[in-house]
């Protein structure tokens, strides 16, 4: 894998980060492939937020 694309890889939680139920590893595919997925415990909806931070271009 070129090193352009492991800069680029999604951290993907193992938990539900409202509730801390366990995510199984099918549920981590999905999150990473969708970057949403709701939690089947207390129904949280799980967003990867992937849009970075854009710098102040006015100053």
């Amino acid at each position: 894998m070129p090193a352009e694309q492991l800069k680029k890889k999604i951290e993907v939680p193992d938990t539900c980060p409202h509730c801390g139920n366990k995510l199984s590893p099918w549920q981590q595919v999905l999150l990473a492939t969708d970057r949403a997925l709701v939690c089947k415990k207390c129904w949280y909806r799980i967003i990867l937020d992937l849009i970075p931070k854009a710098k102040n271009r006015f100053n």
